[in-house]
């Protein structure tokens, strides 16, 4: 192990950390893949392992790029997840009758691709950017519509309507994102309720012309008044099966392998993996992963508070804080504290490509811990700390 840390560059605890829930993550996904049916079960660990691996890879990859390059690659590729996004909402794919135009076919390997995995990434380097060389500065709400917003909008309304969470946990990433880099707090007011207004206008248009967005809006609203009731009916079907695992498993957990909620419990080996990593584990075993995230949270910022420039301040933050806020709702659904989202846990859930956005974005924040420099060269406009406010 020694050897291997010696051989990487960047923060040794963001690496062991990543390490550790992602070989973790082969034995909740063994167990959960029951679900597939017992001839699944060794090729979808199988098919798990090669992802993560080729994750960790793109990651090393990554994490040997000086950050401030992602700059330029932020502007170039944009303009094409934008299209990529518009192509992939176009397509009309239909589940149960519900639109679900979330995924593209890669050619020749044949894997799902989630490109709005990718936009949360591009965007949030994108927008690191722009806050970083307009840091300071007498910001005027209208220079700032097209080069900002315009692109912030467009990748959140394409995404919205398939996939409300995810839209969702993006503009609040970028909003937080934005608010941190110093951006006027009142011309956010008033983006928030620019934004409360498009999106009221939005859902009361699809409601009255349904044909438009065949039962999405019905979705949303289900799975709201699902999470809001109290009564335990059908519809609540998956949380009450993962509160029934989280309470099967009580402190010391019912073992690796033994749970028994995975086989009913649909999603057991992604959205609601959680669950069945606290039935198998226990209370003891869901806190330990809650801790590691936490931990991982603290090592994004310290990687942030260190770096000499103010884009990589601000990179490290828009890059770590998505994989964060994702585990979190993840957790948080498992226990009821949201309604169900179809989020899943980084660097645990089973996945495709999302696999390895999350990695490349943790590639990213290592960049950002490996290319620091001197404090002898450190450059006169890039003096200041956003999370110290001190120069």
């Amino acid at each position: 192990m020694k050897l291997f840390f010696d051989k990487i560059k960047g923060d040794k605890i963001i690496w062991s950390i990543i390490l550790l829930l992602a070989i973790f993550s082969f034995l909740p996904v063994y167990s959960a893949s029951s679900n597939f049916g017992n001839g699944f079960i060794l090729s979808n660990l199988i098919k798990h392992v090669a992802i993560v691996l080729i994750g960790i890879v793109i990651m090393y990859s990554i994490h040997l790029i000086p950050y401030k390059y992602f700059k330029g690659l932020s502007l170039i590729f944009l303009p094409f997840i934008i299209a990529i996004l518009l192509f992939t909402s176009l397509q009309g794919n239909l589940i149960d009758g519900a639109n679900a135009s979330r995924w593209i076919k890669l050619p020749i390997i044949g894997l799902s691709f989630q490109p709005s995995s990718m936009a949360t990434v591009i965007l949030m380097v994108y927008v690191s950017f722009y806050l970083s060389k307009n840091y300071n500065k007498n910001i005027n709400f209208s220079k700032t519509i097209f080069p900002l917003w315009i692109p912030i909008i467009l990748v959140v309304f394409l995404i919205l309507p398939s996939n409300f969470s995810t839209a969702a946990m993006i503009f609040l990433m970028i909003i937080t994102l934005i608010f941190i880099g110093g951006y006027p707090f009142k011309y956010l007011l008033g983006i928030g309720f620019s934004g409360i207004i498009l999106f009221s206008l939005f859902f009361l248009t699809v409601k009255n012309y349904p044909d438009l967005m065949p039962n999405r809006i019905d979705t949303w609203v289900s799975r709201i008044e699902n999470f809001t009731s109290s009564e335990n009916s059908e519809n609540n079907y998956q949380i009450l099966r993962a509160k029934s695992a989280i309470a099967t498993g009580m402190v010391f957990g019912v073992g690796a392998g033994k749970s028994s909620m995975k086989n009913i419990l649909p999603q057991s080996s992604s959205d609601f993996i959680y669950a069945i990593i606290t039935e198998e584990y226990g209370t003891i075993g869901a806190i330990s992963i809650l801790l590691l995230y936490l931990l991982l949270l603290f090592r994004i910022i310290i990687v942030s508070y260190k770096s000499d420039t103010i884009f990589g301040q601000l990179l490290a933050l828009g890059a770590g804080l998505p994989i964060i806020f994702q585990a979190f709702i993840n957790m948080g659904v498992a226990v009821q504290l949201f309604p169900v989202t179809g989020q899943p846990l980084p660097l645990i859930s089973t996945g495709g490509t999302s696999i390895w956005m999350t990695f490349l974005a943790l590639g990213i924040v290592l960049s950002v811990s490996t290319n620091r420099k001197p404090k002898s060269e450190l450059s006169s406009d890039n003096p200041i700390n956003i999370l110290s406010g001190t120069s």
